[in-house]
Parts: structure tokens; C-alpha cells; sequence
């Protein structure tokens, strides 16, 4: 995935969900290039965290995976599309069980709660564009 295919993802997203994005990026060079930094400074309802080096239990995509891959476990695949689909079933199934990916987010030890971003913090105490 190119650095524009990633912001064209992070985009429709927003277009998707109609509200601000909160971003925990890992740290894959990639990921922090100068030109994922500009494209994802240049949104203001765009939120970036980098999580900790060496963070995996931080990451409630971890859980998830770890289901899915629980629940397809057991079955005997014929084909690979027919497992793309039983993948999409069972992440598909989550949406409608959302104290699952709760728990996935309880599990890192993280809340929900607003955090105070880096940029909203500048805004909220008057220090940008003053000096």
C-alpha cells in the first residue's frame, strides 16, 4: 500500500464515519515517512499516536485476530476464497457483538476516554501561532 493509498483509506474513512480519528500508528518507517506526516498534519480532524516501541499488547487488533483466527480453527478450508469469506463473516459477526471488541480494548488497559492530542492540546491553550 502506497503512502496515498493509505491516506485515500484514512479519508474515506472519515467520509465513512463523519467524525474525528484518533490513529495509533505503529512505528514501521514506512508508516512515519515525511510524506504520511504532512498528509496526516494536513488533517485537523486527524489524531496520530505512535504506540510504544515493542507494544503488541497495546494493540486491540491483536484480539480480534486472535479470535477470528480461533473461530476458523477447525474448519476445513477447500479453497482460499472460501476462507477470505469465512474471515469476513467472522470480523463481520463482531460488528454486531460490540462488547467483543470492547473487551479486546479493555484487555490492553486503554480507554475510551477523550485523550488530550497533541494538536488539540496546542489549540485549547492558546500556544499555536503565538510566540
Amino acid at each position: 500500500m502506497s503512502e496515498r493509498d493509505f491516506i485515500a483509506l484514512v479519508d474515506g474513512t472519515h467520509q465513512l464515519i463523519k467524525a474525528p480519528i484518533v490513529l495509533v500508528r505503529h512505528r514501521l518507517n514506512t508508516h512515519a515517512s515525511r510524506t504520511i506526516r504532512e498528509l496526516t498534519d494536513a488533517r485537523e480532524w486527524l489524531t496520530v499516536f505512535p504506540p510504544p516501541a515493542h507494544s503488541p499488547g497495546l494493540n486491540p487488533v491483536q484480539g480480534v485476530w486472535a479470535h477470528v483466527k480461533r473461530s476458523l480453527a477447525n474448519l476445513a478450508v477447500v479453497a482460499p476464497d472460501r476462507l477470505e469469506t469465512l474471515a469476513h463473516n467472522r470480523t463481520k459477526h463482531l460488528q454486531y457483538r460490540p462488547e467483543t471488541p470492547d473487551g479486546f480494548i479493555a484487555g490492553t488497559g486503554l480507554t475510551l476516554d477523550h485523550p488530550a492530542s497533541p494538536r488539540r492540546a496546542e489549540v485549547s491553550n492558546g500556544s499555536r501561532g503565538r510566540d
